[in-house]
């Protein structure tokens, strides 16, 4: 049986950080850019430097047009993407003034504040967007990562199941419910939600920069790095082999996801 282990305020962070700079899919949904004068490639599929160069064309527009919800959207999801949360945050608090009852700015903005760490606001923002009677497995999946970002794992899974129960083998969130065992330590069943997750269509960038994580703290580097690698153009590959080889690389990132006593989570037989 494989021993579950708990991790500690450092190791969730550096969990958080491996969402945020591959790009994966904790708490964000896809979203083309194609609506988007001049912007004709998904954030999912784009390089860091693409990521660059989207935000500045991006914020010219939204100078422009700062009430256009498409572009404050896309703006701020790139943004985010970028590791410019507290940009992201203030721009998305200029789209709700201008668009208080609509829900996808709703959930835009309750991610934003849960980039920055405001996570009982953000919960409170996103509960408030969910209608009973219209429920959105988008919110459900959002609110499960914020509930994992304060530590209760086992309502953020609720939160998970009720968007599948909605839309069964949805990849981002089977890849937000794998990653929700990742911080509980449950590496065998995050690697089984992800390799689910990685399998559907639509599954982009970030699942598998995720399920490449999951490996690699169970040992396995070599797998690890063709996951990371896989179907993707070669300066993508190597951006992500080269971020997951600096997350593998730290000693302290196997070591956080240790018991205080010593233990480690069980390998995969």
């Amino acid at each position: 049986m494989q021993k579950k282990t708990k991790t500690n305020p450092s190791a969730l962070a550096i969990l958080t950080l491996a969402c945020t700079i591959a790009l994966s899919a904790c708490a964000k949904d896809p979203r083309s850019t194609g609506s988007i004068r001049g912007i004709k490639k998904p954030i999912e599929q784009m390089s860091v430097s693409e990521l660059n160069y989207t935000a500045s064309q991006l914020g010219k527009q939204y100078d422009r047009n700062p009430r256009s919800k498409p572009i404050g959207l896309m703006y701020a999801d790139v943004l985010r993407s970028t590791g410019r949360n507290e940009q992201a945050l203030a721009v998305m608090q200029q789209v709700v003034i201008k668009h208080p009852t609509d829900n996808d700015v709703l959930s835009a903005y309750g991610k934003s504040l849960a980039a920055t760490g405001n996570f009982k606001k953000a919960l409170k923002v996103i509960q408030r967007a969910q209608r009973p009677d219209r429920p959105d497995w988008r919110l459900f999946s959002a609110q499960g990562a914020i509930l994992d970002q304060l530590d209760q794992s086992e309502a953020a899974r609720v939160q998970y199941r009720k968007a599948l129960d909605m839309v069964p083998n949805e990849p981002s969130v089977l890849s937000n419910l794998g990653m929700s065992y990742v911080l509980t330590g449950d590496l065998r069943a995050a690697e089984t939600y992800l390799r689910r997750a990685i399998q559907q269509p639509g599954a982009d960038s970030r699942v598998r920069q995720n399920l490449a994580l999951v490996i690699g703290l169970q040992g396995n580097f070599e797998e690890a790095e063709k996951v990371a690698g896989g179907e993707l153009d070669q300066a993508a590959a190597q951006e992500n082999i080269k971020f997951l080889r600096q997350m593998l690389s730290q000693q302290s990132a196997w070591n956080l996801l240790k018991n205080t006593d010593g233990e480690q989570p069980a390998k995969t037989e």
